[in-house]
């Protein structure tokens, strides 16, 4: 058996920083690059018995890692070993591909008790993400037919490789979580294209993420992977701080308990509202990637420290962004192009005081002067924000939908990058409303 799904990548146009809080929300686009995972059962020849799960990023040099797995005691749930692997395996582990085979094949075991007797069959999960996650020094040209140029070679180790910013380690663990869930459980009981299917990848994908990560983020980006866009308020971080460690003493019940929301202790509130958020027709959501980068984690530090030292004037200011961000959707929603530029100046105005008065640069002045000019010197641009946390490495931009201004756009940051001697260009990554969901497996014709 073989299955392919998906999930897109993120850009968090309004409600950075506030969106780590549940008093306040954030408007969340989903992106066209999608993260790609095909699932491949593993024939062995008769006789022979394989218990191991074999994980490939192709697009990359020894981006293969192969694991063992068992059943840990006491209810620990399945417990995943990477062993030893040929030319193209990687020494160094992969946390977040470890840490959701060992979260996914739990929940997929104990749900699969309930309804059928199929048992984790030796699988081939590979992974392909489309270009626009990774910068493109050493990029060689995609191979298979059905891929065109969609999935780049790349002469790098994943780890080696230029990062855009874009979601990519949510979408990959949504995407895995996604392609075992729906590879190992009949249809009666996991279906991606139904609600209830959504939910339980949404709360088991946060919780693999958040293992991974070694805290427990806001969430959205996984959110955005599972639902696509949405207005987003996080859950609370207490539902997942009671889930042992995997392989642990009790694992696999609380795991359980805690996905599919019958945990007396940890009911999830997080809110996802999908029709609070669209574009006017004619009106779209582009990226451009700057190949600087950002310490997110510095710089996410140094705004929590200055908005504990001054509460008040924090909240005054935090309240004040909110109600501009709920503008620019409501703005975005009812179709007024006309009112987008100041209502993305008035969000972009707060955001630099904020950067201001803790120290952190949300919103550089290499960023400011880049989107001040995009606005003055190009037709069709709307406006435009240093998304998400803030820094160097990519600005969102909401430009009128056609070939014209996306010419437009591409001359002017060619000449930008070389009157500045930066790397500046537009992405081919769009704003797309749909989240996880399955694929044809003709997609991937030559990777596969």
């Amino acid at each position: 058996m073989a299955l392919a799904v998906s999930a897109p990548g993120k850009v968090l146009l309004a409600g950075g920083y506030l969106v780590l809080d549940r008093n306040y929300t954030g408007l969340v686009f989903g992106l066209s690059a999608r993260i790609n995972v095909i699932s491949k059962d593993i024939q062995a020849s008769p006789g022979v018995h394989i218990n191991e799960i074999i994980v490939k990023s192709p697009q990359f040099l020894k981006a293969e890692w192969r694991y063992g797995y068992h059943l840990a005691d006491e209810d620990g749930g399945i417990k995943t070993i990477q062993l030893q692997g040929g030319a193209a395996a990687s020494a160094k582990g992969n946390p977040f591909v470890e840490t959701t085979l060992n979260y996914a094949l739990t929940y997929i075991t104990r749900r699969a008790a309930y309804g059928t007797t199929q048992t984790l069959k030796p699988v081939t999960l590979t992974i392909l993400a489309d270009n626009d996650y990774y910068s493109s020094p050493s990029k060689a040209s995609g191979k298979g037919s059905g891929s065109g140029n969609r999935f780049a070679g790349y002469s790098t180790t994943l780890e080696d490789a230029h990062k855009t910013g874009l979601g990519s380690s949510a979408a990959l663990v949504t995407a895995l979580t996604a392609s075992l869930l729906s590879h190992y459980l009949d249809p009666s009981l996991f279906d991606l294209a139904t609600d209830e299917g959504k939910r339980i990848l949404h709360n088991l994908a946060q919780a693999a993420h958040c293992a991974a990560q070694g805290k427990v983020g806001s969430g959205f980006d996984v959110a955005a992977a599972v639902y696509g866009s949405s207005h987003y308020r996080r859950f609370s971080p207490s539902i997942l701080s009671s889930l042992p460690e995997a392989g642990k003493p009790g694992f696999s019940a609380k795991l359980f308990s805690v996905v599919n929301g019958k945990d007396t202790e940890s009911q999830w509130d997080t809110e996802v509202v999908k029709d609070a958020v669209s574009l006017p027709k004619g009106v779209a959501v582009r990226m451009c990637d700057v190949d600087c980068g950002s310490q997110t984690v510095g710089m996410v530090k140094q705004v929590l420290a200055w908005r504990a030292a001054q509460p008040q004037a924090a909240k005054e200011l935090w309240d004040e962004l909110q109600r501009r961000n709920e503008k620019l959707a409501s703005v975005l929603k009812e179709g007024k192009t006309e009112e987008i530029r100041p209502a993305v100046h008035g969000i972009r105005e707060l955001v630099r005081k904020m950067g201001t008065k803790s120290g952190v640069p949300i919103e550089p002045d290499s960023q400011k002067e880049l989107l001040d000019a995009l606005e003055e010197g190009v037709e069709g641009v709307y406006g435009g924000v240093v998304p998400g946390a803030g820094g160097y490495d990519a600005l969102a931009l909401l430009v009128r939908d056609d070939e014209e201004t996306t010419k437009r756009l591409e001359e002017f940051l060619s000449g930008w990058s070389k009157r500045k001697g930066e790397k500046v260009r537009l992405m081919e990554v769009s704003g797309e409303m749909e989240g996880a969901r399955k694929e044809n497996l003709l997609k991937y014709q030559g990777w596969v």
